[in-house]
Parts: C-alpha cells; sequence; structure tokens
C-alpha cells in the first residue's frame, strides 16, 4: 500500500482528498494540528487507509524531524498533497505585517520546505507524485486578496520548475487550481452571494471539494504517469 500526506487534511477540501484518496487503495497520512470530527468519522470508516499526524507547518524548523517521524512510522512517501494554508485576505494597503509574513510563512515557506525533505525519499525511490493545491487567484486577480494570490502564484511557479528538477528521477509535479468551492467557508454566505458566485461560472454551479479529490486522485495515479509541471484547474467554469 502507498503512502500519501496529505497536509490540512481534517477538513474542507483536505477531508476530501484523504477520503478519495483512501477509498482508491492509498494510505494516507492526514497531517494538521489537531484531529477534526469528521477525520475521526472517517478513519472509523477506514481505520487501515487513514492515519492522522500532527503537526504544526507554521514551525518550519521543525519540519525535517517530522518528516523523518513520519518515515519511521509508515515507512515511504509516495505522495505529497500540499493541501495546508491561510486564507486570510485583506486590502493590501491594510494589511498588518505579521499577517503578510504568516501567510507567506505557512502558503509558501512551509510546503517548500516539506517538499525539500519528502522529495529526497522519492528521489532515492526513483518514483513519486507531488500536488500543490493552488487557486485560480494565482492567475485571476481578485480585490482583497493580493497577499493571498501571491503565495498561490508562488506555489505554481514552483510547481514548474521541480517538476524539471525531478523529472527524470520520474517523479511529477503538478498543481490543482480550485475556483469557488461549495465548502463551509462559502455556506456561511446568504443565498444572494452563494448565487451570484455559480453563476459567474459557465455551468451556473460550485465546484465541491469532492471533484478536487477526484483531480488529485487522477495526479497521483498511473493514468497521469506523462502528466507533470501543469496546473489543473477545477471551477466549474468560472475561468473559461
Amino acid at each position: 500500500m502507498r503512502n500519501v500526506l496529505v497536509t490540512g487534511g481534517t477538513r474542507g477540501i483536505g477531508l476530501a482528498i484523504v477520503e478519495r484518496l483512501a477509498a482508491q487503495d492509498f494510505r494516507v497520512i492526514a497531517l494538521a494540528r489537531s484531529e477534526s470530527a469528521p477525520l475521526r468519522q472517517a478513519m472509523s470508516a477506514q481505520p487501515d487507509n487513514i492515519v492522522f499526524a500532527a503537526g504544526d507547518l507554521s514551525d518550519t524548523a521543525a519540519i525535517g524531524a517530522l518528516v523523518a517521524r513520519l518515515r519511521k512510522e509508515v515507512g515511504p512517501i509516495y505522495g505529497l498533497v500540499n493541501n495546508a494554508g491561510l486564507g486570510s485576505g485583506g486590502l493590501l494597503s491594510m494589511m498588518r505585517d505579521a499577517d503578510i509574513e504568516a501567510l507567506l510563512k505557512v502558503n509558501v515557506l512551509a510546503p517548500l520546505i516539506l517538499t525539500k525533505h519528502v522529495v529526497r525519499s522519492m528521489m532515492s525511490a526513483g518514483t513519486g507524485r507531488i500536488v500543490n493545491i493552488s487557486s485560480i487567484v494565482a492567475t485571476n486577480g481578485m480585490k482583497g486578496l493580493s497577499a493571498y494570490s501571491a503565495t498561490k502564484a508562488a506555489l505554481e511557479g514552483m510547481t514548474r520548475s521541480l517538476a524539471r528538477e525531478v523529472g527524470p528521477l520520474g517523479i511529477t509535479v503538478n498543481a490543482v487550481a480550485p475556483g469557488f468551492v461549495d465548502t463551509a467557508m462559502t455556506q456561511e454566505l446568504d443565498e444572494v452571494n452563494r448565487e451570484r458566485l455559480a453563476k459567474r461560472s459557465a455551468l451556473r454551479r460550485m465546484a465541491e471539494p469532492g471533484d478536487i479529490a477526484h483531480a488529485v486522485e487522477y495526479l497521483l495515479s498511473e493514468a497521469a504517469r506523462n502528466v507533470t509541471g501543469i496546473t489543473l484547474t477545477v471551477d466549474a467554469g468560472n475561468t473559461a
């Protein structure tokens, strides 16, 4: 059974990815600061395929030791899904420096360092899959998301360059860019705003967490063995 590490795997898109990959007979390590009730439910349903690992990615100095511990506990890591991230927004001119730094640390620095440590064992094995969860705002501007958009654009740049670095060793590196997704965050909006978001897309609906999970599943599969360095957009046609 191949191990896949999914960061931020306790809720929303991350949890959907965990559940989907576990159903495809991967052993999925859901990494987050703490468990959630939905994750515990998923672990009860698939106890052999889902494992929780506690870790705080904002403590970047501890990431190397965290990866070493996980490899010792579960074995080689075949896949990495960099899903965890902060989604805080705000007009750049009004944002506190500390909030900008936090966004950069969690959304850019942490996945870079985590990937550095995980990809080393993939290089030794001569195989592996890395999927970075980006966003359509990496390429499509949106008011109030300048700093957040910058972090996702950085993640896509890393995706393309790392694909070149490790491709000769049999490792693929790709990104998935969701648009507006029907999660707890968007469900907090009133019906008028939810309908407005849906009408922006060609399909007149929002994508669901499961749609993102299916895209990740594809990129981790043998069907995508010759797909690398790309960003797969899943947004119900919002950017069409």
